[in-house]
C-alpha cells in the first residue's frame, strides 16, 4: 500500500508538472515530439486523433519530460520553423519554462485549500499558551501569554516556523529561545530538551496558542499562510546548505519520500497527512525547479535572460553541454542521497 500511495503521489505532481509545460506549448503553437510519465523502458504508449504528441508511461516513475521541436539543433527538418522553441517570443519561452513551477504551487495551494475546508483551519500565533511546568522552557522562565521572537537565528511568527527552527537545530540540541514577556522585557534563554523514554523523543516544551476557523474565507487565508511558510522554509534551507548551517546529509530522495509516505498513512488523519504531504512535496517540487539551476526550469529561465541581457542567442549545443554537466552532478547528489536514505531506512 505504501509502495501504491508512493507512486499516486509521485504520478500526480508529476503529471501536473509536465502538464503545465505541455499546455503552455500547445498554446503557443510548439510542436510537441513527446509527454513522458518515468524514465526508462517505455511501458505503453498512444497517440490522440490529429495530434502530434506521443504520450507515454516508463518503467521508473521518478520524473518526466515533455519533449518539444526546437529544444536541440537537430530537429526534423520536416517541422515548421514556427513550431519550434527557439522561434518564440521571449515571453512565449519563459512562459513554457515556467508552467511546471506555476502548476505544482496550484496544486499545493488547492489541496490546502480543500484540506482547509474539509477539517477546519488552525491559524497559529507566536504567543505561548498551556505551558507545562515539568518542561524545560517552563523551567527556564518563560510563562502563558509571552512571545517567542527567535529561536536561535529563526524569527518566529507562528509555530511552522517554529518547527523549522528546531529541525535545522537538529534533534536533541540545546537552543537559544528569546522571549517577550507579557511586560515587554525580552530574555534569551539556553534550552536543553528533554527526552522521553516511552516516545523516543526529544520535547522542548513548546506549546503554541491557535485560532480556529472554518469556512470559505479561513480555508482561503490558510492556503495562503500555509504556502507563504512553505516557501519561506524552502528559502532558509536551501540559504542553510550553501551557508553550512546545513549539510547535504540533511536532504532526502525517493527513498527518504517512500519512508515519510509509509508514516503518514498511518493512524486517524492518515487521510489529511497525505493529502498535505501531497501539497507539500509538490509546493516543494516547484521550489526546485524554479532554482537557477542547469537542468532545473530556473536553469533554463536564467539562460533566456542572459540571453535578453546580452542580446545575443546561446546556441543549443551550449545549452546543452551546461545542461549535461548540471544533470549529472544532479544524478551524483542524487546517487548519494539515495545510499544515504537507504541505510538510514
Amino acid at each position: 500500500m505504501t509502495f501504491i500511495l508512493f507512486i499516486l503521489i509521485l504520478g500526480l505532481i508529476i503529471f501536473i508538472h509536465e502538464l503545465g509545460h505541455f499546455i503552455m506549448a500547445k498554446k503557443h503553437g510548439i510542436y510537441v515530439y513527446e509527454f513522458s510519465l518515468g524514465f526508462g523502458p517505455k511501458l505503453f504508449s498512444f497517440h490522440r486523433k490529429n495530434d502530434e504528441t506521443e504520450y507515454m508511461i516508463k518503467l521508473i516513475p521518478l520524473g518526466g519530460y515533455v519533449m518539444l521541436a526546437g529544444e536541440t539543433d537537430e530537429d526534423d527538418k520536416k517541422i515548421k520553423e514556427e513550431q519550434k522553441l527557439y522561434n518564440k517570443s521571449f515571453l512565449q519561452k519563459m512562459s513554457v519554462m515556467l508552467a511546471g513551477v506555476f502548476n505544482n504551487f496550484v496544486l499545493g495551494f488547492i489541496i490546502i485549500f480543500i484540506l482547509g475546508l474539509i477539517y477546519g483551519t488552525s491559524f497559529s500565533t507566536n504567543k505561548l499558551y498551556d505551558l507545562e511546568k515539568d518542561y524545560p522552557l517552563y523551567k527556564a522562565g518563560a510563562r502563558n501569554g509571552d512571545a517567542i521572537l527567535k529561536i536561535n537565528n529563526t524569527s518566529i511568527k507562528n509555530f511552522d516556523d517554529v518547527e523549522l527552527a528546531l529541525a535545522l537545530a537538529g534533534e536533541g540540541k540545546t537552543i537559544k529561545i528569546t522571549i517577550k514577556h507579557k511586560d515587554n522585557k525580552v530574555d534569551t534563554y539556553k534550552v536543553k530538551p528533554k527526552y522521553d523514554e516511552e516516545s523516543k523523543s526529544y520535547f522542548y516544551g513548546i506549546s503554541i496558542k491557535s485560532v480556529k476557523g472554518k469556512g470559505l474565507i479561513d480555508a482561503f487565508k490558510y492556503a495562503c499562510v500555509k504556502l507563504v511558510s512553505i516557501f519561506k522554509g524552502l528559502i532558509i534551507i536551501i540559504i542553510s546548505l550553501f551557508t553550512g548551517k546545513l549539510g547535504i546529509n540533511s536532504l532526502s530522495g525517493p527513498v527518504g519520500i517512500y519512508k515519510v509516505v509509509g508514516e503518514a498513512s498511518k493512524g486517524n488523519m492518515a487521510v489529511y497527512s497525505l493529502l498535505y504531504l501531497t501539497a507539500y512535496l509538490s509546493i516543494n517540487v516547484g521550489f526546485m525547479n524554479i532554482l537557477p539551476f542547469p537542468a532545473f526550469d530556473g536553469g533554463q529561465a536564467f539562460l533566456l535572460i542572459v540571453e535578453k541581457i546580452i542580446r545575443k542567442k546561446i546556441s543549443t549545443k551550449v545549452k546543452a553541454i551546461i545542461n549535461g554537466i548540471g544533470f549529472a552532478l544532479l544524478m551524483i547528489l542524487m546517487v548519494y542521497v539515495t545510499i544515504k536514505d537507504i541505510i538510514n531506512f
